[in-house]
């Protein structure tokens, strides 16, 4: 489905804010959208302060973790801080396996990651 977007973005403050549109992310072909999407905002837009919200997500690949990875890379590179939220017990449990939950900033709650980004 190309230029279908696969990301809802918003601003709270200088924070951007951005939840997944797709409740399961799992195809190769949207991860790899996706990451262009994500990836464009730091890299084009200069967005310094990124907040993931999962809240609609309910599964994803090992893919969509290789690209958050990417993504945690250069959100550092721009010199930005990306954090991570509203992720469901059992998606967290998976950065808990692999260990992401050390490489990521993940909070509970949207408004509390929102906070993070002022203390």
């Amino acid at each position: 489905m190309a230029g279908r977007r696969r990301l809802e973005v918003s601003e709270v403050g200088d924070v951007t804010v951005v939840r997944f549109v797709d409740r399961k992310i799992l195809d190769v072909t949207n991860i790899h959208e996706l990451g262009k999407e994500l990836f464009a905002l730091v890299e084009e837009q200069n967005k310094k302060k990124l907040l993931l919200n999962f809240t609609t997500v309910e599964f994803l690949s090992s893919e969509t973790l290789g690209e958050l990875i990417k993504l945690e890379k250069k959100v550092k590179q721009h010199t930005g801080r990306l954090l991570l939220s509203n992720i469901k017990p059992e998606i967290y449990e998976v950065f808990a396996i692999t260990r992401l939950n050390k490489l990521f900033d993940i909070r509970d709650e949207e408004a509390e990651a929102l906070a993070a980004f002022s203390a």
